[in-house]
Parts: C-alpha cells; sequence; structure tokens
C-alpha cells in the first residue's frame, strides 16, 4: 500500500493548463494521509491520477514501486476502493448492489452490512437480501446509501481506500458512523481522505495541503499546527 506521486503532472485536455503540477509525495504503506485545500486546488485531480480516469502527461505515480501506468486497467482499479461523494446504487436489490458479479457468500454480504451499520434494517425488511433497490437508489436516504457504498467497500478489502469527500453531505451522525467503521475496519490499510469538513481528517496521521496543483505543505497536524502563519493554520 506505498504510494508515491513523481513529478506527476496531469491536464484534463491536450494543451490545456496543468491541474497537477509536478507533485510529488509520498505516502507509506498502511499510513492515513488527509488532502485539503480550496476549491480547484487539485485535490480531486490527485485521486484521478490515482485512479487513472485522466492519464499523466509526464512524470509517474508508483505503488509498491510498480509503475501504475503499465498495468491493466481493470485489474488495477478492481485492487482499489473508493467512497465517493455521491453515493452510487443501481436498480436491482441489495444484493446484487454490494455483490454484482456474485462473488461473496452470504455470510460475507451479512458481515460487510453489520460493520456498516445496516444489519439490523436489512433484517427487518421482508425479503432481506432481495429487497428490491430503485434506479439510483432513491427508496433510500442519502445518508443510508453512503452506508452500502461503504459496505460493498469492506467487501472489497483492498489495501488502498480512497474517500472523495465522502461525508460531506452527512449528517453528523452518519458521518461519526462511517469514521468509526473506517478507523476499526481499515485500521491497516493506505488511506487518502479528501476533506470537506477539518474535524474528519484531524487525526490523519500526515495532511496533504495543495494550491493550485501544487503542495504548499505536508506534515503532521501538531507540526503544521506549530506555524502559525502556515495554509494549515
Amino acid at each position: 500500500g506505498k504510494i508515491e506521486y513523481k513529478d506527476a503532472v496531469m491536464s484534463y485536455f491536450e494543451n490545456s493548463p496543468a491541474v497537477l503540477k509536478e507533485v510529488s509525495f509520498t505516502i507509506k504503506g498502511g499510513e492515513k494521509i488527509g488532502v485539503v485545500g480550496r476549491t480547484g486546488s487539485g485535490k480531486s485531480s490527485t485521486i484521478m491520477a490515482l485512479f487513472r480516469m485522466v492519464e499523466l502527461t509526464s512524470g509517474r505515480i508508483e505503488i509498491d514501486g510498480i509503475d501504475i501506468s503499465k498495468l491493466n486497467l481493470e485489474e488495477f482499479r478492481g485492487r482499489l476502493a473508493i467512497i465517493p461523494q455521491e453515493p452510487v446504487m443501481f436498480k436491482g436489490t441489495i444484493r446484487s448492489n454490494l455483490d454484482p458479479f456474485d462473488i461473496y457468500t452470504n455470510e460475507q454480504l451479512w458481515n460487510a452490512l453489520e460493520l456498516a451499520h445496516l444489519k439490523q434494517s436489512v433484517l427487518e425488511s421482508e425479503m432481506k437480501l432481495e429487497t428490491p433497490i430503485d434506479e439510483n437508489g432513491t427508496n433510500y436516504s442519502l445518508g443510508q446509501k453512503q452506508l452500502f457504498c461503504l459496505a460493498r467497500t469492506i467487501l472489497k478489502n483492498s489495501q488502498i481506500l480512497v474517500l472523495d469527500e465522502a461525508t460531506a453531505a452527512m449528517d453528523l451522525e452518519t458521518d461519526n458512523l462511517i469514521q468509526k467503521t473506517i478507523r476499526t475496519v481499515f485500521k491497516d490499510r493506505t488511506m487518502i481522505t479528501i476533506a470537506h469538513r477539518l474535524d474528519t481528517i484531524i487525526d490523519s496521521d500526515r495532511v496533504l495541503v495543495m494550491d493550485h496543483g501544487k503542495i504548499l505543505e505536508f506534515d503532521t497536524v501538531p507540526n503544521l499546527l506549530s506555524n502559525p502563519k502556515g495554509a494549515f493554520t
């Protein structure tokens, strides 16, 4: 789970300005990293580069010493997990939303639901795992949908987890549930959290502060706060 950005430059279109400008940093395996910065600072672009949604113009990103641009895209993305800002659900059933490729056992599905604080509500529904889900999950609240996305992520069991402002639109109670589960289930995994609320990332091992596609600061929270004129402070 070690991630290294090496002079990463990325543009969304050919001949357009770079949104990442020679970004270099290293995340140790199992480290919890918070990423903060104003709108347009390059936070989400950093993650899009990691998932190869947009390929780098120059430089490279390595995971455990392997250049990710050399890997089969489908297989590579299958090894990463993300809880996005907008939870994604499909028309189908709870089972098909958690396990669309029919990979996991019933026991694994129920365990993931329990860890995501959904087991009781699913048990109370008449059809349990076969409970229908409407298009875009409209028969569930935003908070419930995000918990289903959390359950899906738990099932994936990836070594690297990204949270892209995953709790930005959540009420504090759901936010706390998600944070508590993540701290327990993913305690030994590499985690990158793009933060909307500072309290979401305040207990990170280190915080990356970005501005206009560059790194302003990257250090522990106490070290960053020790500089009264620093960007994070």
